[in-house]
């Protein structure tokens, strides 16, 4: 009997899920299309490459489902990272032990200084980032973090290394409504080669934290494979098999998908699995078409233009003007950057964009907790 997402996901082998996506036909596509409410059968359909020929009828869709659901509205976060310290040595992160980076944790005096910088810009929805180390950035080191930041701001979200249920719900407490953790990859029996030593090297824990997320009663839960590690629809099939188990079993729980590509970084790693500029389209409306009411967010390590033509098709959330680095708010430190981001916009260009095609910016959603 299935307890965890382990237990619920170990049933699905991934090289026989790939072989079952690439022998999809136009016929099962069509079938998908044609479903009112549709299932993770359906989804391995939608991005398979028999889909490809149907990505305008299904944009045209996704777009419905969207608008319908969400409205032309676009909430905007920004991410604040709190420290480039790592205990982990993952092959495709600026932030690995292994290179030969500067390292820096943030204070509280300069973290009011990234504050002060934030504020001007206008955002009020921050993501908290950080580098997984236990001993410097402590789960304790987030709680006090978050109880000095949760006066300054509506929503604060997380995205650290996994954390216990009782850390969670004390972070919950102290004002955390959304806790992002990716699992990079699903492949188990590949997941060793790209994190080779540290916490973040034990595959099971990290799939079931978003278990003890929901266990501790946190209002969101983002998910994500990072594509360009493994072959891409099969780890986003394994994504939305993980977000089916969710949502069957944490019903109270609000979720969210994000499509991150791997981006140049320190290590100069080369993915050998690249999803180009069309897959990332179809996945994106794969994923609505699968859940018309899961959020899907898009960073700036996406293109300007890729942002732009993607926007009503499925796109919840965008972050705008970001830095990747500790304390590139208030003063830039290109040389602490976890990766170099795609679109450079300023906040203020990226909102004016935005208003030109007719949609709402919401810098502020709702507030979760006074």
């Amino acid at each position: 009997m299935e307890t965890t997402a382990y237990d619920f996901l170990r049933r699905y082998d991934f090289e026989d899920l790939r072989r079952r996506i690439y022998a999809q036909t136009a016929e099962d596509v069509e079938r998908a299309l044609a479903q009112p409410y549709r299932t993770t059968e359906d989804f391995i359909a939608l991005v398979s490459p028999a889909a490809v020929p149907y990505l305008e009828v299904m944009a045209r869709e996704a777009h419905r489902l969207t608008i319908e659901r969400y409205g032309k509205t676009l909430q905007l976060y920004l991410p604040l990272y709190l420290s480039n310290i790592c205990s982990n040595s993952c092959v495709y992160c600026g932030f690995s032990k292994e290179n030969k980076i500067r390292r820096r944790q943030l204070t509280l005096s300069e973290i009011d200084r990234e504050v002060e910088a934030i504020k001007r810009l206008g955002f009020r929805h921050l993501l908290l980032v950080s580098g997984e180390d236990l001993r410097s950035s402590s789960w304790q080191y987030y709680l006090e973090v978050v109880k000095h930041l949760r006066p300054h701001f509506a929503q604060l979200s997380l995205e650290v290394q996994p954390l216990s249920t009782e850390q969670y719900h004390a972070l919950g407490s102290a004002g955390i409504s959304y806790v992002c953790v990716y699992q990079e990859t699903y492949h188990e029996a590949h997941y060793p080669r790209y994190h080779l030593a540290g916490k973040k090297a034990d595959y099971r824990y990290r799939l079931e934290t978003p278990d003890r997320i929901a266990q501790a009663g946190i209002e969101k839960i983002g998910l994500g494979a990072l594509l360009g590690l493994e072959e891409w629809r099969t780890d986003s099939t394994f994504t939305a098999l993980h977000l089916s188990y969710l949502k069957r079993k944490y019903r109270q729980t609000r979720y969210s998908i994000s499509l991150p590509r791997l981006r140049p970084a320190v290590g100069a790693y080369e993915p050998s699995c690249p999803i180009d500029d069309l897959g990332l389209v179809q996945l994106i409306l794969a994923f609505r078409l699968l859940d018309p009411h899961v959020e899907i967010s898009l960073s700036t390590r996406e293109s300007e233009t890729l942002r732009n033509h993607v926007l009503p098709l499925g796109i919840t959330s965008m972050s705008a003007g970001s830095h990747t680095e500790p304390g590139g708010y208030a003063e830039q430190h290109a040389d602490l950057e976890q990766f170099s981001i795609n679109d450079s916009r300023s906040p203020e260009e990226f909102v004016a964009y935005l208003r030109s095609v007719g949609y709402e910016p919401i810098w502020k959603d709702w507030d979760t907790w006074m």
